[in-house]
């Protein structure tokens, strides 16, 4: 199928982006394509303007301020899972973006895109909420930065405003010494997941958890915290027993009912060996590092 008609419009700066979306109710940012395109040629789709920014030059560049990973919004997955000054500050990029899609939708394909088009199942919007980041929006009354536990709402929704652009996410760097790990189940390489984990663990001088984040995606109607599993990890020295406890708590997550790819029984089971996996996975890297 086609896309229906549409007018096409470039802006050449954040600002005349902005103005452009005000004065064109309904209009939708184009920056990679490779979620919108395909849903305008399903009809899932049927925007009367499309905004080009690719021609915005400061809206390309992976930033490291204060030590943590600011991604514009037209920087391409595959540049961002490259860039080793992101890799250094945040690991788990580049393990979770070696999971979305396949190479050539990367190239293409932009991170704040994802974020927007915020699919529950999708590995950006997770890691975003799993570092705790958030994004920077630009409107008519100026910008403002929307946390990721209150950007993704729903399936698909985020709190973004109709005249509001997302012109950059950023990533906060990883603690010191802290381990990390992510892991994933897809049907096949490159499909959304049907669950996925991250973790990030910190230890004190007793070996003891002294903080953990853990997060997942594909199992509810957005990326979730998973505090029941934290709880049951922080100020443990993370024995089997308690390895165990953290997969048992992640089962009660799964709010995603039954469908095409997994029924909400095999999500549960497969979010608890995620879980477990990861928990051991950021524990080894605490203790190495």
């Amino acid at each position: 199928m086609k896309p229906p008609l549409f007018d096409y419009l470039v802006a050449r700066s954040s600002d005349e982006a902005v103005r452009l979306l005000s004065e064109h109710p309904g209009a939708m940012i184009l920056a990679g394509g490779q979620s919108l395109i395909p849903a305008m040629n399903f009809r899932l789709a049927s925007p009367a303007t499309l905004i080009d920014i690719n021609r915005i030059p400061d809206l390309s560049s992976i930033d490291i301020i204060d030590g943590n990973v600011r991604v514009g919004a037209a920087v391409r997955h595959r540049d961002l899972e490259q860039s080793d000054a992101a890799f250094a500050a945040n690991p788990l990029l580049r393990a979770a973006l070696h999971h979305v899609a396949h190479v050539p939708i990367r190239n293409r394909g932009t991170t704040v895109g994802s974020l927007c088009h915020a699919d529950a199942a999708a590995e950006m919007p997770m890691i975003l909420l799993l570092s705790g980041g958030w994004v920077t929006a630009a409107g008519p009354s100026g910008r403002r930065e929307i946390a990721a536990d209150e950007f993704f709402e729903f399936h698909m929704t985020t709190s973004r405003g109709e005249d509001e652009m997302i012109v950059s996410a950023t990533f906060p760097a990883l603690p010191a010494g802290a381990g990390h790990a992510f892991a994933e189940f897809a049907r096949r390489k490159g499909d959304y997941a049907i669950a996925a984990v991250g973790a990030i663990i910190e230890r004190g001088a007793d070996g003891k958890v002294s903080a953990a984040r853990l997060a997942a995606c594909g199992i509810a109607s957005r990326p979730v915290r998973l505090p029941d599993v934290e709880a049951a990890i922080v100020g443990t020295a993370l024995s089997d027993a308690d390895v165990a406890l953290a997969g048992e708590r992640a089962k009660e997550a799964v709010t995603a009912p039954d469908d095409n790819n997994a029924t909400t029984a095999y999500r549960k089971h497969l979010l608890a060996s995620l879980t477990r996996r990861v928990v051991r996975e950021a524990a080894d890297m605490t203790r190495e590092g």
